[in-house]
């Protein structure tokens, strides 16, 4: 088809498919920012992350662009196609309306013949075969020649000629039923009227049996009588001719208006097949040119689609790869907290081997050297096992900052795409922090409870201390009860009991008590 001969539906559809296609700098900008392996890769993680968001912006806007036009389009077609339906529904009853007149025309022609005929046939039948010979003459275009009677000159008037108007032909107007019946009886009184009137010709033998004045008389009595009656049939007959030739000329004048209406249906039939194949091949050239650009919208659309296809398969490989780094991340993190246990522990046992050291220092002096000793060789060992696990932290830490650096990159490509992933992980950095922050609160917990079992260490020596105090004192106190139990009675025994009536020790009990009280 050649869109030149009607451009402006082109433009009113809005079908410029040039716009669908994807330009293909802006299908090549997000594919190479999404590599990871491309040059954006030199710059620092910031930079890459800022321009890959506003690549992948301007790539989201002009996709939803080209979709918002590509849907506008298509409502346009559509209204379009509404457009032509009821164009050609409107067509179609217009068209439904002039067929059913025209047949309705051709059927009242149909029948107007039919009438015809059927009056002809009457007419043919109904008329005499003078009046018929009279048809076939003026068919043929010649007029009717009267018939002359013998010897009668009022008779003369029976030779009846028919104007021009009234002749019969292949195209006449027939006569009415009524009027041909009633001028048929008409014909057959005429012609009783002249076959009595012929009777009394002169060759008749009447006229040579009647010889006397009085038959004379009477015979012309007669013969005037029976002329009165024939010129009564001929006026008549002329008053029916003249009706007749009324009604043919009226039924002529029928005939040439129904001719006119049926040449003028005709010619309105001519032309409605004209303006019908016109518009047929109008709208065959629209539809050929909506189907092309239907065509071109349908490849447009499969290119988008493929295009479309192609963008979430890239998506969803890296969305794979972003939770490998993920995973990854957690694990370096796992490992990161399980060495700043481990340095906690072991900063716990160190503090631990120093009390432990200081407290030996403080019970003796001989073993604290041989304590110290050890406890400095195995300090060195720790510091030295701390020395290689920091090393080796250090080492993990920068591969952690690398790995945060590729994650971090891996995260700014698709953080407009994981909100409610970095909600869940915010959540779980959450429940990390509070797991750190129990482990925190259990291992100062432990503390803690070392600290309070070295205090009850010291107690419970202190404790044996004080009871091999109170075993010495107790002793000394029996020793000494002893010794003045002897000498007191001793004493009584040298002195009397009158000194002490009531029988107590006095001093005995001074001492006891001293001791209670040194005791306590």
């Amino acid at each position: 088809m050649n869109p030149s001969h009607s451009p402006h539906v082109a433009d009113g559809l809005g079908l410029h498919f040039d716009r669908v296609r994807l330009p293909d700098s802006a299908t090549a900008t997000p594919l190479a920012t999404l590599r990871p392996d491309s040059h954006l890769s030199l710059l620092p993680p910031s930079s890459i992350g800022m321009a890959e968001g506003r690549d992948w912006e301007s790539w989201e806007e002009l996709r939803l662009r080209e979709l918002e036009e590509v849907r506008t389009r298509a409502a346009q077609m559509e209204k379009t196609m509404r457009w032509w339906s009821d164009c050609t529904a409107n067509w179609r009853e217009k068209w439904s309306k002039v067929r059913a007149e025209r047949n309705r025309a051709r059927d009242e022609v149909r029948q107007l013949r039919h009438c015809l005929d059927a009056l002809t046939k009457e007419l043919e039948v109904a008329l005499p075969p003078s009046f018929s010979s009279l048809s076939s003459s003026s068919s043929s275009s010649k007029p009717l020649e009267g018939v002359e009677l013998l010897d009668h000159e009022p008779v003369k008037d029976v030779g009846l000629e028919m104007p021009e108007s009234c002749k019969v032909g292949s195209a006449s107007v027939p006569y009415n039923t009524y009027s041909g019946r009633w001028l048929a009886k008409a014909h057959e009184t005429r012609d009783g009227c002249l076959s009595d009137s012929l009777r009394c010709g002169p060759g008749w033998p009447l006229w040579d049996d009647m010889p006397t004045q009085a038959d004379e008389a009477y015979r012309v009595s007669a013969l005037q009588l029976r002329l009165g009656e024939s010129q009564k049939v001929l006026l008549k007959e002329r008053e029916n001719k003249n009706l007749l030739v009324k009604n043919m000329e009226q039924l002529e004048a029928g005939l040439s208006h129904w001719k006119q209406k049926y040449e003028e249906l005709n010619k309105s039939k001519q032309e409605a097949f004209e303006q019908l194949i016109l518009l047929k091949e109008l709208h065959q050239n629209e539809l050929g040119r909506m189907s092309e650009d239907l065509e071109d919208e349908l490849g447009a659309r499969t290119s988008m689609d493929r295009k479309l296809a192609e963008l979430r398969g890239e998506m969803e490989r890296l969305q794979v790869e972003n939770t490998q780094e993920w995973g990854r991340r957690e694990q370096l993190e796992t490992e990161k907290l399980a060495l700043e246990r481990e340095n906690k522990k072991l900063r716990v046992q160190v503090e631990d081997l120093e009390e432990q050291l200081s407290r030996k220092q403080r019970q003796s002096a001989t073993a604290l050297d041989l304590d110290l000793k050890s406890i400095q060789s195995e300090l060195f060992e720790r510091n030295k096992e701390l020395a290689d696990m920091c090393h080796i932290h250090s080492k993990l830490k920068k591969q952690h900052h690398d790995k945060m650096a590729e994650l971090a990159h891996a995260n700014r490509r698709v953080e407009q795409h994981e909100a409610e992933v970095k909600k869940l992980r915010f959540r779980v950095d959450e429940l990390k922090k509070e797991l750190v922050q129990a482990e925190d609160e259990l291992d100062e917990a432990h503390n803690q409870t070392r600290k309070l079992q070295r205090s009850l260490d010291e107690q419970v020596e202190h404790s044996e201390n004080l009871q091999v105090q109170l075993d010495h004192l107790q002793s000394r106190l029996r020793h000494q009860q002893n010794s003045s139990f002897f000498g007191k009675k001793l004493r009584s025994l040298r002195f009397g009991s009158d000194h002490h009536p009531d029988g107590s020790p006095s001093d005995v009990d001074e001492e006891e008590e001293e001791l209670q009280i040194h005791i306590t």
